[in-house]
């Protein structure tokens, strides 16, 4: 197994205290102008990963204007990699190339470093979530291995070993535990996605073994992205080079009910994404929508996002495109997420222009992203690869 493991007192000389990089600016615009109002949000978090802006940038938006968490930004000790914030909206992790990192969530979202040595020395987490209970850090490695790290629920730290499991040696690269707790999804490129049982209760979460992963569509595709409804109704997976079309992209809908069994696909899927890679699937809290980020799509500079309404008829699942068609983003979007107030759809390019989007829901046409501000979130370029909001 390979991991990444650092002396305590090379990383202590390392690591500055977090707090404000001095010369950290920002420019906001206000893009909004039809069927939309200023919105207010939750606090988000926003992974900052070029050299000399390597950190956290921590917003609120207030009636429509973009204000930096108190502290804001947040220093790292090397390049990041993944962040995940705790259900309970006490405590946040970030991987780095160092190893993962605890902060406390403090008022209006404001984090404090726990200790400026890592917390999880020999992990360098690609992607990572803290499961319904606040008791286990899920994370996959580059080596090849899903970790489950128990942490405490009152404190966020560590209460004893993790236990891993291999997942066919293939860099991971997305995972998402579902809304019930009891599964794990990883994707894992060409070699599709694996569906893990998940048993959050014992001490041993993970089963001895894996089963065959969810296959990709095509030869030639890739699995990069996944995501399960809140209501544990379907399983979501974006994939590459599957369909036939300029922009080939795909995203997949399997009925939440079969995965223990033969995965079944819903009637009309796969659907096409919008653009060639469909690196990040988010369903809405409301259960009525998910949008796909694109971060390439043909002839085209910029990526997009598309979106799709979510139809039950009985015990039948669809999905809609939706008529207001996709709306553009800025170059290589890395990741979506929605605010805690369910007011607004979040996100970062990792290719600038603009580092971060925000987008608020239309108010006469149902679905739809008015985009409302757009800002960039340090002196670029920053690599803003990844975001979190506070549930």
């Amino acid at each position: 197994m390979k991991t990444v493991t650092r002396a305590i007192a090379v990383l202590a000389a390392m690591l500055p205290l977090a707090g404000c990089i001095k010369d950290f600016w920002q420019t906001t615009t206000a893009a909004c102008t039809t069927n939309c109002t200023p919105v207010s949000s939750g606090a988000f978090y926003v992974l900052n990963s070029n050299a000399g802006q390597v950190g956290i940038a921590g917003y609120t938006i207030v009636s429509g204007t973009l204000t930096p968490l108190t502290g804001s930004p947040y220093t790292l000790p090397s390049g990041p990699r993944a962040i995940a914030v705790a259900h309970n909206n006490s405590f946040l992790y970030v991987s780095t190339q160092s190893g993962i990192f605890f902060y406390t969530i403090g008022a209006g979202g404001a984090l404090n470093l726990a200790s400026k040595t890592p917390t999880f020395s020999d992990f360098a987490a690609y992607s990572m979530q803290v499961d319904a209970t606040d008791s286990w850090l899920v994370e996959a490695s580059g080596s090849g291995y899903l970790y489950a790290i128990p942490i405490s629920p009152t404190t966020g730290l560590t209460t004893g070993n993790a236990q891993l499991i291999s997942v066919a040696g293939i860099a991971p690269r997305q995972l998402t535990i579902s809304p019930d707790n009891s599964n794990i999804f990883v994707t894992l490129g060409a070699s599709g996605t694996e569906v893990i049982p998940f048993a959050a209760s014992s001490a041993n979460p993970l089963p001895a073994s894996l089963g065959p992963p969810i296959a990709v569509k095509s030869p030639g595709g890739a699995a990069i992205s996944v995501a399960v409804d809140p209501l544990n109704q379907l399983l979501f997976i974006g994939e590459t080079s599957a369909l036939s079309g300029t922009n080939n992209g795909m995203l997949r809908a399997f009925l939440y009910s079969s995965l223990s069994s033969t995965p079944t696909e819903i009637t009309g899927s796969p659907y096409l994404s919008g653009g060639l890679t469909p690196v990040s699937i988010l369903p809405t809290a409301s259960d009525a929508y998910v949008y796909v980020a694109n971060a390439t799509v043909s002839n085209s500079s910029a990526g997009n996002i598309a979106g799709f309404a979510v139809t039950v008829t009985g015990t039948t699942y669809s999905l809609i495109a939706l008529s207001s068609g996709s709306v553009s983003a800025g170059t290589s979007p890395a990741g979506l997420a929605e605010d805690s107030t369910g007011s607004v759809v979040l996100l970062v390019n990792s290719g600038g222009t603009p580092d971060l989007d925000v987008y608020s829901f239309d108010t006469t046409t149902a679905g739809k992203l008015d985009s409302e501000l757009t800002a960039a979130t340090g002196t670029d370029p920053v690599g803003a690869l990844a975001i979190a909001a506070a549930p």
